[in-house]
């Protein structure tokens, strides 16, 4: 499995954002207005992500007073880091597009209520992106400091 893509995360953002922009210019008034529920959902998984990410990091790098930690553990994390991340992305663009769409239509309660919470929406996700590149991260395995030498010995010959 290989680490998540910030060009392909962004890619998937725009993408959906433009979909769900097109959307719904032409379905909003069939819509039930946004709950604001999203919000505090994507950050206390971030919240959750972030924590889990720098506990795991002292466990790999075997910092004082840590126990050892699983390899299937650490696989187990990176594989939810990466699902978190796309899932996030797709989140975010879905916001985005429907923001975007409402930015013109301010002046009245509802739109402005939409806007504010599908803007929200996408803020949070953005964090919940980068709580899932950290806990990406801190799965990653540090190189053998003798490897590095190693290599560094023969890059020198």
């Amino acid at each position: 499995m290989r680490p998540s893509r910030p060009l392909f995360l962004i890619g998937l953002v725009v993408v959906l954002a433009v979909i769900t922009w097109a959307v719904t210019r032409s379905a909003y008034l069939s819509l039930p207005p946004l709950p604001w529920t999203a919000v505090p959902t994507l950050l206390l998984l971030a919240l959750a992500e972030g924590f889990t990410g720098v506990n795991l990091l002292r466990r790999i790098r075997r910092k004082p007073n840590t126990r050892p930690v699983e390899p299937l553990a650490v696989a187990r994390m990176a594989a939810l880091g990466k699902a978190s991340a796309h899932a996030a992305a797709v989140i975010a663009g879905v916001f985005a597009g429907f923001a975007a769409s409402l930015s013109d239509a301010l002046d009245k309660p509802t739109p402005r209520h939409d806007f504010f919470v599908s803007g929200g929406t996408f803020l949070a996700a953005a964090v919940l992106v980068g709580a899932a590149f950290f806990l990406e991260y801190a799965c990653r395995v540090p190189k053998d400091p003798d490897h590095e030498e190693h290599e560094r010995g023969a890059s020198h010959a």
